[in-house]
């Protein structure tokens, strides 16, 4: 099945439904007497709430319940927890305070839930909101990372002193202080990996039904795994799993916000459970940037320590990572294990040392976002470099060169833990180079500064550990028709994984695309899913329907042998055929499928083929790349324009390469995004200033050049059977440390070394405004 199978760019299969309007969406769903849930959030950063009248809420028309915290506690709702506590620096524990689906005396962020208002429209439950009445008397508020932990800040946390949850640390702390006192030359950066707000396409949404004759909850809600939701939910509820159902249908963008529980998703249920009826929330937009998870929001001081060759002896990266108001549920995980194990990038720098603290501010909480914790690594790291090149007087091709892990090296332990199985670095950078001309750049660089522009070109080569996490289970059951259909753990967020899927069981059974059917997001159609965050799904996924599909192959084996009289051993399948072996008698999945319908087997291959597979995760995978970007900046407005952006992938055996593309083209221009646009800004009072599209900048088509991509098939993966390595991140984690190679790169005559993200006009003009005055007193 080549023309359908493994390696082709085949169409996806689900957009022909998305393009006619035959998605079905959270707000696509209505239930029989469904109502409308409005919440009363926190106008205050930090306060003491003094006294809530609920009375003309109550009275309001239309009006079916309004909701207090008292409420939650009165009915024996518990609060959210943090699914991942870390171990601390010597002995220490991750202090994880209590997170309420509505606050409890104190706010914390704006933003933070506080009355819950039900009613039969949407109209009228905004109109009793309106009407709540909640005293508050307002605190001091933290809202800088850099200064949270400092002497005299407020304290948000009783529990946490200095708003500390956390002090995390990883790797040989005298070894890297050793590797440093015997240095020729140490680099030190410090810069800020920038807050975003996630801003999927479709903004959050979630239904709550309860049934009293059954004591069943069933939860309708947009996310990256059903099956993900029944812990923590079976616990704030106190129900055991089997009571609660989750159906997520199509969600328009995840990008890690859209796996957790939130405040929205208890209420829904609670509401339900307390009136009789569904109750649904819709996020509007703007309520979007105050109550999703946001991302990155990082202070560090990042130090390499080189010999006099430019030779990593070693590296130390001091960290302050921003928690918001409370702990997500993996918050903790994302600037710890998901970030320091990927600290040395793909370079052989034989010791590291990092130590990571987590701090509270009045601020929405932060957790996953596409790339989780790599993406800063990767930014880390690749600054660094390029600024040791900088100091070294070398170019920054030449030291990476110097210091990349050689294919022969492999499989190589980094000096956080991380084994790397396959790959080439230096010849992805050495196809990126070729591909943008480096050669070249000098040329254009004198042409543009003839037109009075600074032209720079900067490259960063990223590794990425992905794909190989949780556990996973697949479905598959042969139809009557002699096509399939498949009951996945996984969820789709947008990422095509009805092709991928699809084309994996073409290619092992011989079927047409058309032939085969798949369903993901209801939690009672499997005993466990792992959902989809950290690359996972392909390998995860692809590896539990494989060994479904070997299930069901065995079982029609033995019936294919029945029907044509030979022994089992003797029967071979390809092609969707099953052949006597050194004959031409054959029968097909569909003969197999048809004869299990009437009386002519024996009675225990009577029904269809209906096999389950669960897998368990086994080692990760590595993919990597190169991203250089060329750019032009205008010293008189300080706008910066990207002329040029050129990226080489590895990503082992290729599905599909066409989506993989689309992955790839998606997550660089979140990072191209990061890097100059998007900015998540909050006043000294812990108030949202970037809190719209009109304030915060998304990337727009006329921001960016063509991406010009090249996926590199010659280095399968070692370290799963499929040979894959995670795709779906890649681009958001090398995009950002490009740009700003790149932007440095452009601005280094003017003796600038560095520009945080994001680099915005106004930001970048001021730097040429300052660095041209100090050339001037010089």
């Amino acid at each position: 099945m080549g023309r359908f199978g493994v390696g082709q760019g085949l169409r996806r299969v689900e957009d022909v439904r998305f393009l006619t309007g035959q998605g079905r969406y959270s707000d696509d769903i209505k239930l029989e007497g469904q109502s409308y849930a409005v919440l009363v959030r926190s106008p205050f950063a930090h306060a003491e709430i003094t006294g809530i009248d609920l009375g003309d809420a109550r009275a309001a028309p239309g009006v079916l319940g309004v909701f207090t915290a008292e409420d939650l506690s009165a009915d024996g709702v518990g609060d959210i927890p943090c699914l991942v506590p870390m171990p601390g620096k010597n002995g220490g524990k991750t202090v994880m305070p209590p997170h309420p689906a509505l606050a409890r005396g104190r706010v914390r962020h704006v933003g933070d839930p506080v009355v819950l208002v039900v009613a039969e429209s949407v109209a009228e439950a905004r109109d009793a909101a309106e009407l709540v009445m909640v005293d508050y008397d307002e605190l001091p508020a933290v809202t800088e990372t850099r200064t949270a932990a400092a002497p005299g800040q407020p304290q948000i946390w009783e529990e946490a002193p200095a708003n500390t949850s956390l002090v995390w640390e990883m790797g040989d702390e005298a070894g890297t202080r050793a590797a440093f006192d015997k240095a020729d030359h140490v680099t030190r950066l410090e810069f800020v990996n920038n807050r975003v707000v996630v801003n999927a396409m479709e903004p959050r949404a979630t239904i709550g039904d309860y049934d009293a004759a059954s004591g069943t909850f069933t939860l309708h809600t947009g996310n990256q795994g059903s099956h993900r939701m029944l812990g923590p939910l079976s616990g704030i509820f106190q129900v055991p799993q089997e009571k609660l159902r989750v159906i997520s249908p199509d969600v328009g963008g995840g990008f890690g916000m859209k796996i957790f529980v939130y405040p929205e998703t208890v209420l829904v249920l609670f509401a339900a459970r307390r009136l009789g009826r569904p109750v649904r929330w819709i996020s509007e937009r703007s309520e979007g940037f105050l109550s999703d998870t946001q991302g990155r929001d990082h202070v560090t001081l990042a130090e390499l320590a080189l010999d006099s060759s430019g030779k990593a002896l070693g590296l130390r990266v001091t960290t302050t990572a921003n928690m918001g108001a409370y702990l997500s549920n993996f918050a903790p995980f994302i600037p710890t294990g998901c970030y320091g194990p990927m600290l040395s990038g793909l370079y052989t720098i034989p010791v590291g040392y990092t130590e990571v603290t987590c701090v509270f501010t009045n601020t929405v909480p932060v957790d996953a976002y596409r790339g989780a914790g790599r993406p800063e690594a990767a930014y880390m790291i690749e600054r660094l470099m390029d600024a040791a090149a900088r100091d070294m007087g070398l170019s920054p091709d030449d030291l990476r060169r110097r210091n990349f892990i050689a294919p022969e090296a492999l499989p190589f332990t980094t000096a956080f833990g991380e084994t790397y199985d396959s790959g080439n670095f230096a010849e992805i950078m050495e196809r990126g180079i070729a591909a943008a001309d480096w050669a070249g750049f000098a040329e254009r660089r004198r042409e543009a500064s003839s037109r009075g522009k600074l032209r720079g070109l900067g490259l960063a080569s990223y590794g990425e550990v992905c794909g190989s996490n949780g556990e996973e289970t697949a479905r598959l059951k042969l139809r009557e028709d002699g096509g399939v259909t498949l009951w996945i753990g996984t969820q789709s967020n947008g990422q095509g994984h009805f092709t991928a899927y699809t084309q994996l069981l073409a290619d092992k059974l011989g079927l047409e695309p058309e032939q085969v059917e798949i369903h993901q997001g209801d939690s009672w159609d499997l005993p466990q899913g792992g959902g989809t965050g950290g690359s996972r799904s392909l390998l995860m996924g692809g590896m539990a329907l494989d060994g479904a599909a070997d299930k069901v192959i065995e079982r029609s084996r033995k019936i294919a042998g029945h029907l044509l009289e030979a022994a089992e051993a003797d029967i071979e399948f390809a092609e969707g055929i099953f052949t006597v072996a050194g004959t031409d008698r054959r029968v097909s999945l569909a003969d197999v499928a048809k004869a299990t319908q009437g009386d002519s087997l024996p009675e225990d291959l009577r029904e269809t083929p209906d096999e389950q597979h669960h897998i368990v995760a086994g080692k990760q995978t590595y993919p990597n790349g190169c991203h250089l970007c060329e750019l032009e900046v205008d010293p008189e407005t300080g706008v910066v324009r990207l002329q040029r952006y050129v990226v080489v992938d590895d990503f082992g055996t290729l599905v599909n390469p066409m989506m993989a593309a689309g992955q790839v083209h998606g997550g660089t221009v979140q990072g191209i995004g990061q890097a100059l646009l998007e900015r998540t800004v909050y006043d000294e009072n812990g108030q949202l200033l970037t809190g719209s599209f009109m304030d915060y900048c998304m990337p727009r088509a006329d921001d960016l050049p063509s991406i010009e991509l090249t996926m590199v098939e010659d280095m399968p993966c070692e370290t799963n059977p499929m040979g894959v390595k995670g795709a779906g991140e890649a681009g958001a984690i090398g995009a950002c440390p490009a740009v700003i190679n790149a932007l440095v790169d452009a601005l280094s005559p003017l003796g600038i070394r560095h520009i945080d993200m994001p680099a915005t006009p106004e930001k970048v003009w001021r730097a040429i405004q300052d660095a041209q005055q100090s050339q001037a007193a010089e």
